[in-house]
């Protein structure tokens, strides 16, 4: 019979999730986002019962502050993980960890992999045996999980004396994004010569394409979705998703911080517009409807925004440390 460890390796062709409850979000998460072998994190709201709650409303809602972290199974285990994150928590305090209390500080592990829930079971037991108190922790499958409001996430990257109940003296320092001077953004009479008509109007003078009339809307080759105009990296085909609106949809971006948002009151409505960071590019907008267990966003992008390089060339294109990415 296979054991936990065999279904790890037999599931290993690509990034794994786990989502981890460890009390206030901005240390655990920063302290993950640290370890050899995690790939990307983001913080939100799991398990709770209502649908895309707010940080004010969640100590009523059942949610958990809770941190998903994207992680290489060939670089670090499951087990390894859990073990880092019970040296972090205290699995026998129910409903707090440092300085907070409540049940949205609760301690737990989620994921809808039966393997995994295994996995972290047969942890659980072993971290038992370091106690006499009863080990609390929950491990449980993921029913929902909701993007944190974008100030927390990275919190700690972005303040550096903020509250931390998780000591990260230990581990190194996260390694920093690309610099954006390495996409240069062209002069615009180059952009006018280079870009479409089309890629012009929507990345330069904010225009959208019609819908199911686009490049992507359908496009299912795996690979890397880059700002047209900068080639800065901005999507993954691991996180794109059909939503049936026809243009191409994504649950998230390849770096939270490739991604600008704004306001945008046009045509009477009150949208959330995406822009690229190095490009200044407009992309489309993001909306709170996508798949609830992947943080419940909506990315639609217009394909106009972006150029797509298959896997196979990526390394030659130069994105060759974001192959492990792709599943």
């Amino acid at each position: 019979m296979p054991t936990a460890d065999d279904r790890l390796q037999e599931n290993s062709g690509g990034p794994r999730d786990i989502w981890l409850a460890g009390g206030c979000f901005w240390g655990v998460e920063a302290y993950f986002a640290r370890l050899e072998g995690v790939r990307r994190t983001s913080v939100g709201y799991a398990n709770g019962r209502t649908v895309h709650p707010s940080y004010e409303e969640i100590a009523s809602t059942g949610h958990a502050e809770t941190v998903q972290v994207t992680y290489d199974p060939d670089r670090i285990s499951l087990q390894e993980l859990l073990k880092h994150f019970f040296k972090i928590i205290d699995p026998t305090s129910k409903n707090r960890q440092g300085n907070d209390v409540g049940t949205q500080y609760r301690t737990g592990i989620y994921s809808n992999d039966p393997g995994d829930l295994e996995t972290a079971r047969a942890v659980l037991a072993g971290e038992q045996k370091k106690y006499q108190k009863p080990v609390v922790t929950e491990v449980l499958p993921l029913e929902n999980y909701y993007l944190a409001e974008e100030y927390h996430q990275d919190y700690l990257e972005k303040n550096p004396g903020g509250y931390c109940h998780v000591d990260l003296s230990a581990l190194p320092e996260r390694k920093k994004p690309a610099a954006t001077r390495a996409y240069r953004k062209p002069p615009p009479e180059e952009l006018k010569k280079s870009l479409s008509r089309r890629q012009f109007q929507v990345t330069q003078l904010n225009a959208t394409e019609p819908p199911f009339e686009n490049e992507y809307w359908d496009h299912h080759e795996r690979g890397i979705y880059v700002d047209v105009v900068t080639g800065e990296p901005l999507f993954l085909s691991t996180d794109k998703f059909d939503a049936g609106c026809g243009w191409p949809s994504f649950t998230r971006p390849v770096d939270r911080s490739a991604i600008v948002e704004k306001e945008d009151r046009s045509y009477g409505m009150i949208r959330t517009e995406v822009r690229s960071r190095a490009g200044d590019s407009h992309l489309g907008h993001v909306f709170p409807d996508g798949p609830r267990d992947k943080g419940g966003l909506r990315y639609c992008i217009n394909s106009a925004a972006l150029r797509f390089i298959p896997l196979e060339e990526m390394e030659k294109e130069g994105y060759g440390d974001m192959i492990p990415l792709i599943k």
